[in-house]
């Protein structure tokens, strides 16, 4: 393609939609386990003059001439056409290797399962020892795709370096986000090392409770998803009571999910479905899908109210904004502001008594044992962004070498990882540290709300009136102005501490 046939901004922002709205919708089908094979590749080429680098010539030339405001957006584009430029380059690779993990399947006590629902299953097995075998041979499994994994990241990280021209992984990743990963991480270590004595407190308890006295003193990473549910709690917290509470969570503060017209619910269960919750925005604010999959557990009604702070958001923007400030975002970290202040209600005792029938002491501790979950995570996600800081940091001279992931991970959780998981634990472009910059803003959003409604906040209309406004902006926001807006400091960790008991 030639430079003079390139796009203006305007008219490749209008074809980017379309080409968006079809991945996201194919995403979906898959996702979901309506559609047993991913054909990405295929809607990647239909749309291939879209990634040209011509197309980032013309962009970044506009880009360089504008006005600041109209500068971020012309920023947006841009990275989108490199990123799409990755995309065209290894979609078919991408999907072969999708598929093939879709394909894929175990057999467990005779019982034969694709490698998804294997996943799932860990998930509600109450005894210790078939988790455990069952973890084995799901991780065997899923270990086996490794070498496409490793290969699939090599090839994108040197096209991402040839691309941006920032040959730093790391680099990259801060210029784009605005942010200084090494102080994020600075921040969030001290926060997790002045946490530990409670969570340590907390891990004792609910280690005990959840997963008895028969377990290993450090308990495998399989355990995880069984723990994540408080299934030994899932008579109160069942599978059908999840969709009506969550409901009525998020009526109390004006929002009918019910009869949102731009939210499309998807809560069926089927094999092939993934058991992470999830939310396709496919075209901001009037087609935003809400996938869950309830498996009974606690899990399921924070997964649910995570997963519709996303939705609420994406269908609340103004649909007057341009299309790339309703759904292009130089990172995460804002929408999952608006998803962590939404599951955080689960952390209320209040909450566990109003709708479970629960008297005041049950309702505490089952309160506190979300808490233990919030901080445990917190954790472990710390400990993430500092592997793939240490993992990227050397990649140039290593190619990508597990070393630290299972030591890390293990250490600040006190659960067992194995190093061989460290790829299919790695999410693109430093996503842990979008999850943890959202730790920190959502909780103090949580203290803006208790000052402004009190204690009540999250049963106040009030309170989803001013998310509404929040939600209007879309995506152009960055994390950081909200914490302005908020009257806190971008990496102050106190609200956060006091949240997890530390």
């Amino acid at each position: 393609m030639s430079v003079a046939a390139a796009r203006t901004p305007a008219q490749y922002e209008e074809r980017l939609q379309r080409y968006v709205f079809e991945r996201s919708e194919e995403a979906r089908v898959v996702r979901v386990g309506e559609k047993e094979t991913s054909e990405q590749a295929a809607i990647v080429e239909r749309y291939a003059d879209l990634f040209t680098r011509e197309q980032i010539d013309v962009l970044c030339e506009a880009e360089d001439d504008a006005e600041v405001d109209e500068r971020e957006r012309l920023y947006r584009l841009r990275k989108a056409c490199e990123s799409g430029i990755v995309t065209a380059e290894l979609a078919e690779r991408e999907d072969e290797l999708e598929n093939a993990i879709l394909a894929a399947g175990v057999t467990f006590r005779g019982e034969e399962m694709p490698l998804r629902n294997a996943q799932a299953k860990l998930a509600v097995l109450d005894s210790y020892a078939d988790r455990e075998e069952l973890g084995e041979i799901h991780a065997q499994a899923s270990a086996r795709f490794n070498d496409d994994r490793l290969e699939l990241l090599r090839a994108g990280e040197e096209l991402e370096a040839e691309l941006s021209g920032e040959p730093d992984p790391v680099a990259r990743s801060a210029e784009e986000k605005s942010i200084s990963l090494q102080g994020l991480e600075r921040a969030l270590a001290a926060a997790s090392e002045r946490s530990t004595g409670a969570y340590e407190r907390l891990k004792e308890h609910w280690f005990e409770r959840l997963l008895g006295p028969d377990r290993e003193p450090v308990p495998a990473s399989f355990h995880t998803a069984y723990l994540r549910r408080l299934s030994p709690l899932d008579s109160t917290y069942t599978k059908e009571q999840a969709i009506p509470v969550c409901m009525a969570t998020l009526q109390l503060l004006g929002f009918d999910l019910e009869n949102e017209p731009n939210i499309r619910l998807d809560v069926e269960d089927r094999p092939q479905k993934s058991p992470r919750a999830c939310v396709i925005a496919s075209d901001p604010p009037s087609v935003v899908h809400l996938i869950t999959r309830a498996q009974g557990g606690v899990h399921d009604y924070q997964a649910f109210l995570h997963e519709a702070g996303h939705a609420l958001h994406y269908a609340g923007v103004d649909p007057g904004l341009s299309y790339t400030f309703r759904k292009l975002s130089r990172d995460h970290a804002l929408t999952e502001i608006y998803s962590y202040i939404l599951e955080a209600i689960s952390r209320e005792p209040a909450w566990h008594a109003d709708h479970f029938g629960l008297d005041e002491e049950t309702a505490r501790e089952n309160a506190e044992a979300t808490v233990f979950l919030e901080a445990l995570l917190y954790r472990r996600y710390t400990a993430k962004l500092q592997f793939e800081l240490d993992f990227w940091a050397r990649f140039a001279d290593d190619g990508g070498t597990p070393g630290g992931y299972s030591e890390k991970l293990t250490a600040a959780t006190g659960i067992a990882y194995r190093a061989d998981a460290y790829l299919a634990d790695m999410d693109s472009g430093f996503y842990s540290a979008d999850y943890l910059r959202a730790w920190i803003r959502s909780a103090q959003l949580r203290n803006y709300l208790a000052d402004e409604f009190g204690e009540d906040w999250w049963r106040s209309s009030a309170t989803g009136d001013r998310l509404r406004e929040l939600f209007r902006e879309g995506t152009r926001p960055t994390s950081e102005e909200i914490a302005a807006r908020l009257g806190f400091d971008a990496l102050d960790t106190a609200p956060l501490l006091s949240e997890l008991g530390g």
